[in-house]
């Protein structure tokens, strides 16, 4: 007889597949932004040391130039965030945060919704405080682009077992069920 254990403490399993709220994806994105900015730099430390190495002579600190400096960091996070949002639906930050961004359907988002909405949340941040705004814990980001940001804590590959957010969307509400079931006012 063999157990089987369940990575997802029972606390967490009834926010599974749920949206996810402002405080986690903004703690997601600090990670995030941490991981581009220790790549920058570990690139251009790779950069300095090819510098040194290569002319012979003296060696001067290279220092990038300032429209360099502007356009880096934005071009890079947009493509770490659009690609792995798009390769599984989830960046690093993501990962320890326990969320994943879906599309539709609860698919992962197709490579240009993915870099669509990572150049937008780069572009707009405060689209985010939308999602304490509205009413279905969505950033600006998602409603344009119809994604959603869920807790998924699952490590392995994904195939929702639990409703995704867009079969919660297509469930009548309690009101509708019960307007549904009310007779006809009008015979």
């Amino acid at each position: 007889m063999t157990a089987r254990v369940d990575p997802l403490p029972k606390e967490a399993r009834v926010f599974q597949g749920r949206r996810a709220g402002l405080v986690s994806r903004a703690a997601a994105a600090c990670v995030d932004i941490g991981v581009v900015v220790v790549a920058l730099i570990v690139a251009y430390l790779g950069f300095v040391v090819v510098v040194f190495f290569v002319p012979p002579g003296g060696f001067e600190m290279p220092v990038p130039p300032l429209w360099l400096d502007l356009v880096a960091g934005p071009v890079v996070m947009t493509l770490y965030l659009g690609v792995w949002w798009h390769r599984g639906g989830r960046t690093y930050g993501c990962h320890v945060m326990g969320l994943r961004v879906i599309a539709r359907g609860g698919r992962d988002p197709n490579l240009m919704t993915a870099l669509l909405r990572a150049a937008f949340n780069v572009a707009f941040p405060l689209g985010l405080v939308w999602v304490v705004l509205g009413r279905q814990n969505r950033s600006i980001q998602d409603v344009v682009l119809g994604t959603s940001v869920i807790y998924d804590w699952d490590v392995r590959p994904r195939r929702p077992t639990y409703p995704t957010v867009a079969e919660e969307a297509i469930q009548p509400t309690e009101a509708e069920r019960a307007a549904a079931q009310a007779p006809d006012q009008h015979e």
